[in-house]
């Protein structure tokens, strides 16, 4: 019987995991291992210095299982299982202790860093790891070093920020990954670039030319002017709410 319940509670974390969020399934399906040295680098950059050693200790070892291993960013795990990965602090045992563990990954999901998303059975809880572009502790220092390095930024028609990958990033950065036309809060995963004024209408792929887009708005407003595109979603808005509007009737 006890099998029979654990396979259901296996089963409901799987169905969980497959009906996430647009951006859960979005880095699912952009994800690249090739992508691996540039989020590892942001971690190092960006989380570390707002974590623990322990913090971090148990933060790389739910990375680990997750993200590197499946390429997702869910993991299970037992406290047992996160006793060994690093050495108690006091000296007086190899393996850290229950409320050590428990405290620690209380303040990893105060800090945006990791997520319970699901029940907890015989395996341990199902956990989702966050990226430094999902954590707002993260985004500030991302925000911060952006509007350093945006000054600094040569600007030259020449230089390309639409196809060198470290050059989009720098967009992102600027745009506080945000959608340029529905303010949606994207990662480097999900983001897109769009171009101000279209390429088939003479536009380049300068630093100035590119907006972040979400997918949707991107492939919405195609080629159409920034102002043609913005003009025609608010009327298609408007034109939404007085078909849905209905006259009183005579009671």
């Amino acid at each position: 019987m006890k099998d029979k319940i654990e396979q259901i509670r296996d089963l409901l974390s799987q169905i969980e995991m497959g009906f996430g969020d647009e951006q859960d399934q979005q880095f699912s399906k952009n994800y690249n291992a090739l992508e691996l040295p540039s989020v590892i680098s942001a971690i190092v950059e960006f989380l570390h210095p707002q974590l623990t050693p322990y913090e971090i200790a148990i933060y790389w070892y739910l990375f680990d299982k997750s993200i590197v291993k499946t390429g997702e960013q869910y993991a299970r795990a037992s406290t047992r299982g996160m006793s060994s990965i690093a050495k108690s602090a006091s000296g007086k045992s190899d393996d850290l202790s229950y409320g050590v563990i428990k405290k620690t990954l209380d303040a990893l999901k105060e800090k945006e860093a990791i997520s319970i998303v699901g029940d907890t059975n015989r395996d341990g809880t199902l956990y989702k790891v966050a990226i430094p572009d999902e954590i707002q502790l993260c985004k500030n220092a991302m925000q911060e070093k952006s509007a350093q390095e945006v000054a600094a930024i040569d600007t030259n028609k020449e230089l390309d920020f639409y196809n060198v990958a470290e050059n989009r990033l720098k967009v992102f950065e600027r745009d506080s990954y945000k959608c340029h036309y529905c303010s949606k809060q994207l990662t480097r995963f999900s983001a897109t670039l769009d171009h101000i004024q279209p390429v088939s209408k003479g536009g380049d792929n300068s630093f100035e030319n590119l907006v972040t887009a979400c997918l949707h708005c991107n492939s919405e407003r195609g080629n159409k002017l920034v102002m043609d595109f913005i003009a025609n979603d608010s009327l298609s808005k408007q034109d939404s709410h007085y078909k849905n509007y209905h006259l009183p009737t005579d009671g």
